[in-house]
Order: C-alpha cells, then structure tokens, then sequence
C-alpha cells in the first residue's frame, strides 16, 4: 500500500506530460467540450480519466503514487492559471476567446457548423434572453462554451 514501485521523479513527469496533452486535446475539441456538458460528453470526460490513469502511474498501485500524482496535476493546474492570469497570449492560447456567432439578427451558419453548435443550442440562447433572432445586436459563443445573447436596445422603455 506504502512501497512505490516507481520513482517519485517520474510520477511527477508522467503527471505534469499527461496534464499537457489532455489540456491541449481539450483546447483542440472546441469549446463546446469545455461548456455545458451534454450526457455524450460527461461520458467522454468519464472514459478519459479512466483512460489517461494508468498511464500517470504506471504499474505503481501504492497509496502514495496515486498522491503523488494528484499533488502534481493541482500544481500544474494552479500553474496554469499563473500563467493564464499574467500572460495575454497565454490565456487566448490556452483559455481561448469569444467567438462572434451571430449579428443585427443574422445568425452566422458557417461560424455556428465549424464550432458545432446545434440550432437547439441557439434556440436555448435565444429563449434564456428573452428574444427573437431578429432582436439580436450579437450573438457570442464565450471560452468556456457559453453562448451569450445582447439584444438589440429598444427605441422606447417598455413598462
């Protein structure tokens, strides 16, 4: 349960290699991967744990491998959000940026298929604002795979 049948040294690579390349995977995926987890995509993030476990520890089963690892993949995601928090390029490369779906009430088809986002998606969007499309002034779909909604001001005040 105690004894480790690797070296600590590499726990620690295997850890921080694995965080890099699923980070860069995910960013890779799209936003959508990263939003609002729809049951296809909770399954995904599921079997990737399970997935990318063995290759972080190895043949090491010991109880202090496995805390080894957690211990790294906190710190490299703190170091992460380190980076992204005091480096522009950084946060755009890693985090990403919004995307302009839609404007003046014309959805953007081509941006909305190459983000693979559904209509039920923008329907939602549109339903959560309280609008129609022709009502809208943008139309965004945010880094974290939020769609966001700002409607067009309206002439008068409705009371």
């Amino acid at each position: 349960m105690f004894e480790m049948d690797l070296d600590v040294w590499e726990l620690i690579a295997r850890g921080a290699v694995v965080y890099v390349v699923l980070l860069l995977l995910m960013r890779m995926s799209g936003k959508r991967t990263v939003g609002q987890f729809t049951p296809f995509d909770l399954l995904v993030v599921m079997l990737l744990s399970e997935a990318a476990g063995p290759s972080m520890v190895g043949k090491d089963q010991s109880l202090w491998g496995g805390l080894i690892v957690c211990a790294v993949l906190l710190l490299v995601n703190a170091l992460v959000a380190l980076v992204t928090t005091h480096f522009g390029a950084a946060e755009r490369i890693l985090e990403g940026e919004a995307v302009l779906l839609g404007r003046d009430g014309v959805l953007f088809d081509a941006v909305r298929k190459r983000h693979r986002i559904s209509r039920n998606e923008i329907n939602t969007a549109l339903r959560a604002c309280d609008c129609e499309m022709d009502q809208v002034q943008s139309m965004f779909l945010e880094a974290d795979g939020q769609i966001t909604v700002q409607k067009i001001p309206s002439a008068r005040t409705e009371r």
